[in-house]
């Protein structure tokens, strides 16, 4: 099947690092894994964060002309054209304004994954994008729920043909064998870099450092850190870049590590040495890191916001503490550093958990049966 494949927010290509863009890329390649021939359609982000309505008008000006350009190009028979269009994560701040024109247009199905609602944007500064938002959602054939949270609020505005289906979030797990081994031989390599005592407990934080809700979450973490200072047998590596990295690194003492950005097979090493993974998650969707983190073994501390529940499972993968509240994510952390035990049972059940609940073959097989359902369908309407 051609599909042609959009997302507003981020594109896919993006070059910068997000757990939106991961997502995006993990989608595109698992309707590839399937057989699809998948294209980008557009590079072009609808994303308007301050509400300003001439800017939204302008947005819609940029995607009608880009729709028609499209439309164009498709209809000469020679070019090739999707069967079906996939768009990937809209929402009143970036809605989709080229799929349901195109869809239509080409009498083709449309899909959209990972769609939230929001009915208190009826009114205000984003009213016109929260109306583009519904009118996609009620012009979908199938959406796919990547993230719990949106569920309902989907759900109220769904049009009477449209499918709704969930899928879990998802990785490339690829995990060594002898798991033991490779902590080891990463540790002792961390241990030489950093200078880390062996026998501490080594903390892992991994996020951007942007302003709004990342930002929001480091203030909770450094807070939370605060209040554990008087244990001297734990470190915290943190990794990430952004805009607001001076300003992160401020809000902690020099006995925390920053590594900067680091390429996914770094990374890796990271993750498989470290202890405990933390994670405030003010206003999360779900968190790309936390998902990476528990495929690694690791269990987390993470606030309880969003989608988190959909990756972390309390009291069995890691521990989830009260959003926002610092008190709560220091104890629930200083509980983890003390009990080695607790720490064992929940690294192997987020091992279990994530190959079972999260792996990309059984997903991209599950994703790709209800692409081929919907244009079924679709054709004998």
């Amino acid at each position: 099947m051609n599909i042609g494949f959009y997302a507003p927010l981020k594109s896919p290509d993006s070059k910068i690092p997000s757990g939106d863009r991961e997502m995006a890329k993990l989608l595109l390649k698992s309707l590839q894994s399937e057989g699809h021939n998948i294209k980008l359609m557009s590079h072009f982000k609808s994303r308007e964060s301050l509400g300003l309505r001439k800017k939204q008008e302008d947005l819609k000006t940029q995607a009608e002309k880009i729709s028609r350009d499209l439309l164009e190009k498709f209809s000469n028979n020679k070019n090739w054209q999707p069967d079906l269009w996939f768009t990937y994560h809209v929402f009143y701040k970036a809605p989709d304004l080229i799929g349901p024109k195109i869809s239509s247009t080409l009498k083709i199905p449309y899909v959209l994954a990972e769609a939230s609602h929001a009915p208190k944007r009826a009114d205000g500064r984003w009213s016109m994008f929260n109306r583009e938002v519904e009118k996609a959602v009620a012009h979908a054939d199938l959406i796919i729920g990547i993230n719990s949270n949106d569920r309902a609020g989907i759900k109220q505005i769904l049009g009477k043909k449209t499918r709704y289906e969930e899928l879990k979030p998802f990785l490339e797990i690829s995990r060594i064998v002898n798991r033991r081994v490779e902590r080891l031989t990463n540790r002792q390599s961390l241990q030489k870099l950093y200078g880390l005592p062996s026998n501490s407990v080594w903390l892992l934080t991994v996020g951007m450092m942007r302003e709004g809700a990342k930002f929001g979450s480091y203030k909770i973490l450094a807070k939370a850190i605060t209040k554990m200072r008087a244990g001297e047998d734990w470190n915290l590596i943190i990794i990430g870049d952004g805009p607001l990295r001076s300003e992160i690194e401020g809000l902690f003492d020099d006995r925390i590590i920053f590594t900067g950005e680091l390429a996914s097979e770094q990374l890796e090493k990271y993750y498989l040495s470290a202890d405990i993974f933390l994670w405030p998650a003010i206003n999360e969707a779900y968190g790309m890191a936390l998902l990476e983190a528990q495929s690694a073994g690791i269990p987390a501390v993470v606030g309880d916001s969003g989608g988190v529940k959909d990756i972390l499972r309390d009291n069995k993968t890691g521990l989830l503490a009260v959003e926002g509240d610092v008190n709560d994510f220091a104890n629930k952390t200083w509980l983890l550093i003390n009990n080695t035990n607790l720490r064992k049972e929940l690294s192997r059940n987020a091992l279990r958990i994530t190959s079972q609940e999260h792996s990309f073959g059984p997903n991209s097989k599950r994703l790709s049966s209800w692409i081929l359902e919907t244009l079924n369908n679709f054709k004998r309407v």
